[in-house]
Parts: structure tokens; C-alpha cells; sequence
């Protein structure tokens, strides 16, 4: 992606961004229409959005429940010692793994938490022990079981940018 100079987001801009994370398959027409601006001017726009980073990737969401990942768990991580080759090892054999579905480097108590999708408690269990508490470095594990979700938002407040 080819980094251009950044712009200000105007009403346009912002609303181009609420229409494709509600809709990412919309036709370019379709979405031309939705923000009243011709084809041009929006197939214009967007690629701005694009080249800038605004818009990284277009993907499909996917009901993870539907699909066998019945248990969502947030995980905390500390590390042994937070060196930044510590650091690195775990991001290194975390990224590698596919039931985590994000990984976030904290401050406070932890040094990651991750959000980790499993079918049942019995693969959660074997994911620890057979996978999380075999990456070197890692000290101590806390998982929070989630209940169920109440909002998962894709796209940040834009009205608040």
C-alpha cells in the first residue's frame, strides 16, 4: 500500500467508511449512490482511503458459533520478563496460531491479552496446555470466559475522528 499524504476525513469521506463497513460487497454504483456523489468522485475517494491506509482490506464476517468456535476467552498473558526479545518470541509463536483471534500488547498487570475461539472447554484446555503454556518465556496465564457478546462494532466512532 503506497502511503500518500494523509488528508483531514471530511462528512463524505466518513460516510464512504460507515457504508462499507456495514456493507463491504456493495457495488461502487450502489455506494455512489448511498453518499450522493457520482461514480468518479467516489471511485476517487475510495482509492484515496485505500492508498492512505484508511481502508486496509475488505472481508467477510463470520458467525464464529455457526462455524464451531462455541467459547470466546480473553486471555491474559505475563511474560517471565518483558525484554523486547521476550517480546518477540511469544508474538512470534502466538501469530502462528489460529484460534487466537487478536493479540494485544497491554500496560497494567499483563503484558497481552488475547481473545482466543475454541469448540467446547475441552479444546480451550488442550489449547493451553498443549499450545500457550509451551511458548518460552510465558510466566503466568489468567482466562476470562466470555458469556456471550453484546456489541461487536468493526468500525471505530467515526462521527467522534
Amino acid at each position: 500500500m503506497a502511503q500518500t499524504t494523509q488528508h483531514t476525513l471530511d462528512r463524505t469521506d466518513k460516510r464512504i467508511l460507515a457504508v462499507l463497513a456495514e456493507d463491504g460487497r456493495i457495488s461502487w454504483r450502489d455506494l455512489a449512490d448511498r453518499i450522493g456523489l457520482s461514480l468518479t468522485p467516489t471511485l476517487r475517494r475510495a482509492r484515496r482511503l485505500e492508498e492512505e491506509g484508511f481502508i486496509i482490506g475488505y472481508s467477510a464476517r463470520f458467525d464464529e458459533t455457526r462455524l464451531g468456535a462455541a467459547i470466546s476467552v480473553f486471555v491474559s498473558v505475563t511474560l517471565e520478563r518483558q525484554a523486547e526479545d521476550a517480546l518477540d518470541i511469544f508474538v512470534s509463536h502466538i501469530s502462528r496460531v489460529p484460534e487466537v483471534m487478536s493479540c494485544h500488547l497491554m500496560s497494567g498487570g499483563s503484558d497481552f491479552l488475547l481473545r482466543v475461539v475454541a469448540p467446547d472447554l475441552a479444546a480451550y484446555e488442550a489449547f493451553m496446555s498443549g499450545v500457550l503454556t509451551r511458548i518460552p518465556g510465558v510466566a503466568r496465564i489468567q482466562s476470562s470466559f466470555a458469556m456471550k457478546p453484546i456489541i461487536r462494532r468493526v468500525v471505530p466512532p467515526l462521527g467522534a475522528l
